[in-house]
């Protein structure tokens, strides 16, 4: 890839600070001003911003037995009713697009 040009470095910086700066999810944020919000992941990424953008309140629940092929499973509950099972051997990639797309829903 080539090199960035300033303005457009300065710009994604900018809105990156604005966003972790106004308490908004990236997806409502995005989604105000008209951006994509994979595109502001990526950015995000390549400049260095914030990994965490902020804490969620993680509760253990027991749960039923598993399915034989669900044990080592870890089921991630989110509002709505929203669950996804993370099963051993899961892409790290693959669920931060699953979580980025739930989180854009809001």
């Amino acid at each position: 890839m080539g090199k960035l040009q300033p303005e457009v470095r300065s710009r994604w910086i900018r809105l990156i600070a604005e966003q972790g700066e106004s308490g908004e999810t990236v997806g409502a944020f995005c989604r105000e001003r008209g951006l994509a919000t994979w595109q502001f992941y990526t950015w995000r990424k390549r400049l260095g911003g914030p990994v965490a953008e902020r804490f969620l309140e993680v509760q253990v629940a027991k749960v039923a037995r598993l399915a034989p092929s669900q044990r080592g499973a870890i089921a991630i509950r989110l509002g709505e009713g929203c669950c996804v099972l993370v099963e051993p051997g899961f892409d790290p990639d693959h669920l931060r697009a699953v979580v980025a797309a739930l989180e854009a829903r809001d």
